[in-house]
Parts: structure tokens; C-alpha cells; sequence
């Protein structure tokens, strides 16, 4: 049966030997060592001197026949360990004992801490039409509610009904948490009329990822497998923004397992274009936002899921730093990758949210104990500004259009706009180690082949990608994380040269770049196409340079007014 197999690789391998490419080969060729890595019950008889022959015919190794029956013995002997780990069951919160590190070497860190500075908020009211609320931003509702003009309670009803009447058309909500959010806002009422004052999120309704925990709520991630799965603990971000006084009104949908904007009720919609999908995989709490059904929610990203989604529906993201917010209590994807943050209205809503998750918790060792010292008055004219000139130069048509003109509005603001580029290394051929650490992640599920469950099964889903991660060599995978070191040291040699960076949200190389080294991004719309629908652009800044990143990104987004329009949604 070995053999068979083997014959069938191989003629799938002749055939596609000009077009394959190197991780696909990679694949192939560990699929012929599957006997001799213990995938499934191995017949250690069977792993032979031919079977390690035409594996590397495919690696690129040439052992002597010498060499090769010094290496049978130990073959075997490691399939039979392989086969004793795979009777370990490990849940999905177990992270490896491995931890990135994101920092170059000799990088210094500010280590005082400041008082976190707002903006004024100014004479905020309700509105004359209450549906206007709906869009107003945190620190405006966290005005009305210090002055007492509306209650935690009454915006609580206020937001579920929107999301009870339009969470269905764009199909953004896993779980309405209704119990839950009244209980809190009336604490939150309760507290404030005590004098009480927890901050500017206290009273404040929000919709959390469906791959966070909520004691005693289920927690789908999105996929029809884990569809009754419950956990009888909260992520420590859910404690925390309870610990804010926010109040949380629904779990939001994600594509499934992280990725995409499908899951396992329907694809997530933009509300600027209910044909359209909202893109992924923060899909629901960036849909939601946009169309005024919640005042902010918490994503994740590992590869543009916080960026892409707001990109597509108009929001505003902040993708932390690796190592600013704790995991506990996420579904892990890719535990060197993996980063929640906030997604909103403005950037100083993503500060204040933000100032309330970051920080150690003592229990996920990646979080850096390191200051947000946010300031909204910093001057631009003293920060040098980057931008990725060769990727702007590749743009085409509106997004184009939008970027230049972005570009311009900084200068008017007195930014100083350099030049820069970003090190060229073989992003493509290192990005495998998110799959196959999401591969890890979610062993039992493709043993169990309970993969079958899931709504997609094509060959660019997870449960390929899961199968074809099981073949990737534990070698390779640490020399693209060696490669993904000297990436760090030489990126760190750009902020050199600049405080910060611009870069087109989508195209280009910095998306995938900043996510293998960790680096923080805002994404901020700055335009509409001709059809009506949004685009945006991205600050990137230094590693934990959050508040410098969002003073900046703020300054701009307050002199457009691309994120003050929003989508109409009809009511049939």
C-alpha cells in the first residue's frame, strides 16, 4: 500500500514538475516520508531503502547507500516516538514552549509612564433623530454618558435592536449576548450614579470575535465543528474591558478558524454593498462597526484580518504590536503571529480601547510590560515620515488617486515625507510557518477528520492547508524562522530613518512583512470609489510605538471626514 502511494506521488510530481513551486514541493516531498514520520499507523517494515531514495529525489538530498542504511534503524525507531506523541491530545490553548521575539537586537524601549491624554471631547448631545447615535464615536457616547443625558441601559437596548434588525442582513452576529449586556449596563448605571466613573468606556456596548471566550457563551470560531463549544472562562481582553465597565451585546462573526469572511451561518456582508462580502476574518466586528450596530469590537489579526476588513468596510483598525495584548482565551492560529486589537470609528476610539486591553495578564509569556504613553497633540513637524514610495508607485486607478492625495494632506499638515523601501527578503516562501503552526493548532481536527464539517473544502481552505502543513520538514520551518530573524534586524534598520511609514493598506509588501515582524498598523479610510465603497490607507510604526502611531494616523483622519460618512442600510 506504501509503494502504491508512493507510485502516485510520484506521477503527480512528474506531471507538474515546471510549474511546481517551493513550498508545494517541500509538501510533495514529505509526503513520501509520511510511512517513516508516523502519520497514521506506520509499518515500520515498509520503510525501506527505496522509500528513503525517492523522498529525496524530490528534497534535493543524495545520501549514499551507505549513509542511508546507517539511517534505517533510527527511522524507525523515530516513527515508533512519533506514534506515542500522537496518543497526547492537546487542546487548542496549549502553545508550544517555543516563544517569538519580535525585537532587533539593541532595540531601546521608553520606560516611563504618562497619564493617558484624550482630546477634548467638546459640548457632545443627543441627537434630535436617535439613529444618528449610531454612528457617533466612543468618546462622544462616553460624553453623554458622564453628563448623564443617556443611560448605559438605554444605549444597550439601543444597540441590540440595531443588531437584531440589521445583524441578520449582513450576517455579522454569531450571538446576541442580551442577558449579559443589560446585566452590565445596569452596574455600569448603577456605579455612575454612585460617582463611580470607571473612564470612558465605562457604559459602553460593544461585540467581541467569535474567537474570544465568554464564560458560559458558546464560542464557535466561526466553523461548524466547535459550533456548542463553551468555555467556562472569560478572555482576560473580555475581563479587561469589563474591568473598563464596556458591556458586551454580541459575539461577532469571523470566517472560519480565522479566515475569510465565510463561516458557518453565511458570509459576512459590507454594508456599503450587501452583495459584496466584508472580507475577513474580523468580519463581524468590522461590519457591525461600520454600520453603526455597535460602537467598537474587538478583532484579531495574523495576516490582514483587522486591516483587510476595515479596509473593505470603511472602518478604523489598530493592529498592535506582537507582544502587546494577551491572547488568553483566543483561539490560537498561529502562536508567532496571532494579535487581537481594536477595530472602530476613529483612532482615538482605538486608543482608548486599546488603553484598556494592553499589558501583561501573567499568563501569556509573549506580552512585554512596556508603557502607551499617548499624546494627541504631538507635532508632526517634528516626526519623520516615511513612506513606501516603490509601493505607492505600483498602484493603479482610484486607490492611486487616494493614496497621492493622502500623501499631500500630510504635507499640508507639516509632515516630512521620506522616501524609504522596505528589505527585500522572500516574504512568499517564508509566510508558510502561519499554516504550519495553524496546522499544529488544529491537529486533532484534521486526525479526527472532523475537517469534513467544515463549510469550505477547497483546495485554498484550512483543511487542505491543514494536510498539506503536516508535511513540512520541522527543518524548514526553523530556517524560515532564521530567515524571519535577520527580516527583523533589517526592518528595524528603516525606522533608522523614520519614525513611521505609510503604506497601501492591501498591495505591496508591508502587510505581510509587518505581521512576520510584528510591527503595529492603522488602517484609516481616505476615500470612496466611484461604486460607492471605501478604501483606506495604513500607518505602520515602530515595535510597541502604538502611541506615536495613532497620534499621527489621527492627526490625518481629522482632517478628512471619510470616517464621519457612513452606510445606509435599507430596512427591507
Amino acid at each position: 500500500m506504501i509503494r502504491a502511494s508512493l507510485r502516485r506521488l510520484l506521477r503527480c510530481f512528474a506531471s507538474i514538475r515546471g510549474r511546481i513551486d517551493g513550498r508545494l514541493l517541500a509538501s510533495l516531498a514529505l509526503c513520501l516520508l509520511a510511512p517513516v514520520l508516523g502519520f497514521g499507523q506506520t509499518n515500520t517494515n515498509s520503510i525501506t531503502r527505496q522509500v528513503v531514495v525517492d523522498a529525496e529525489n524530490l528534497v534535493g538530498l543524495d545520501f549514499s547507500d551507505a549513509k542511508i542504511d546507517m539511517l534505517l534503524p533510527d527511522l524507525k525507531e523515530q516513527a515508533g516516538r512519533f506514534e506515542a506523541l500522537h496518543r497526547f491530545t492537546f487542546s487548542n490553548d496549549v502553545s508550544p514552549a517555543l516563544l517569538f521575539n519580535p525585537i532587533p537586537v539593541g532595540m531601546k524601549f521608553e520606560t516611563q509612564r504618562r497619564k493617558f491624554k484624550l482630546s477634548p471631547a467638546g459640548k457632545v448631545k443627543l441627537p434630535a433623530n436617535l439613529d444618528d447615535l449610531a454612528f457617533y464615536s466612543v468618546g462622544e457616547l462616553a460624553a453623554l454618558i458622564r453628563t448623564r443625558q443617556i443611560t448605559s441601559e438605554r444605549l444597550t437596548r439601543f444597540y441590540l435592536e440595531r443588531l437584531k434588525k440589521y445583524g441578520p442582513k449582513l450576517e455579522c452576529v454569531v450571538t446576541l449576548t442580551e442577558d449579559l449586556a443589560l446585566q452590565q449596563a445596569r452596574r455600569a448605571d448603577a456605579e455612575i450614579a454612585a460617582g463611580k466613573y470607571r473612564g470612558p468606556l465605562h457604559g459602553i456596548p460593544y461585540g467581541a470575535k467569535d474567537l474570544l471566550a465568554v464564560k458560559g457563551i458558546r464560542t464557535t470560531w466561526g466553523s461548524a465543528p466547535y459550533t456548542n463549544q463553551v468555555f467556562d472562562y472569560d478572555a482576560t481582553v473580555i475581563k479587561r474591558l469589563e474591568a473598563a465597565g464596556a458591556v458586551l451585546v454580541a459575539k461577532t462573526t469571523l470566517g472560519e478558524l480565522a479566515m475569510g469572511d465565510v463561516w458557518f451561518g453565511g458570509m459576512t456582508r459590507n454594508p456599503w454593498n450587501l452583495k459584496q462580502g466584508s472580507s475577513g476574518s474580523s468580519a463581524g466586528s468590522t461590519a457591525a462597526t461600520a454600520a453603526g450596530l455597535i460602537p467598537f469590537g474587538i478583532g484579531s489579526e495574523t495576516y490582514g484580518s483587522i486591516v483587510s476588513p476595515c479596509d473593505r468596510c470603511g472602518a478604523t483598525g489598530l493592529r498592535p504590536s506582537y507582544g502587546r495584548i494577551s491572547r488568553v482565551g483566543a483561539m490560537p492560529l498561529s502562536w508567532s503571529m496571532d494579535k487581537l486589537g481594536p477595530i472602530c470609528r476613529t483612532v482615538e476610539d482605538c486608543a482608548i480601547v486599546f488603553n484598556a486591553i494592553y499589558g501583561p495578564d501573567g499568563l501569556d509569556q509573549s506580552v512585554y510590560d512596556l508603557p502607551f504613553n499617548y499624546d494627541p497633540k504631538l507635532k508632526l513637524s517634528k516626526l519623520r515620515v516615511g513612506y513606501l514610495k516603490g509601493d505607492f508607485d505600483g498602484e493603479k486607478g482610484e486607490r492611486k488617486e487616494h493614496d497621492e492625495a493622502t500623501l499631500q494632506k500630510l504635507r499640508a499638515l507639516g509632515a516630512k515625507m521620506i522616501p524609504v523601501e522596505l528589505p527585500d527578503y522572500p516574504l512568499r516562501d517564508i509566510s508558510f510557518v502561519l499554516s504550519t503552526e495553524a496546522a499544529a493548532a488544529f491537529d486533532e481536527l484534521t486526525r479526527s477528520n472532523r475537517d469534513d464539517l467544515m463549510k469550505q473544502q477547497d483546495a485554498d481552505a484550512w483543511p487542505n492547508t491543514f494536510r498539506q502543513r503536516r508535511f513540512v520538514p520541522a527543518v524548514e520551518y526553523l530556517q524560515a524562522q532564521r530567515l524571519r530573524y535577520l527580516l527583523i534586524q533589517d526592518t528595524a534598520k528603516v525606522f533608522d530613518k523614520v519614525d513611521l511609514f505609510l503604506a497601501p493598506s492591501l498591495s505591496g509588501r508591508s502587510l505581510l512583512l509587518s505581521n512576520l515582524t510584528g510591527h503595529p498598523g492603522v488602517v484609516v479610510p481616505n476615500g470612496f470609489t466611484k461604486a460607492g465603497t471605501p478604501t483606506s490607507i495604513c500607518f505602520i510604526g515602530r515595535l510597541f510605538g502604538e502611541a506615536q502611531l495613532l497620534a499621527v494616523a489621527k492627526q490625518y483622519q481629522d482632517a478628512t471626514d471619510f470616517h464621519r460618512k457612513h452606510p445606509v442600510i435599507a430596512d427591507r
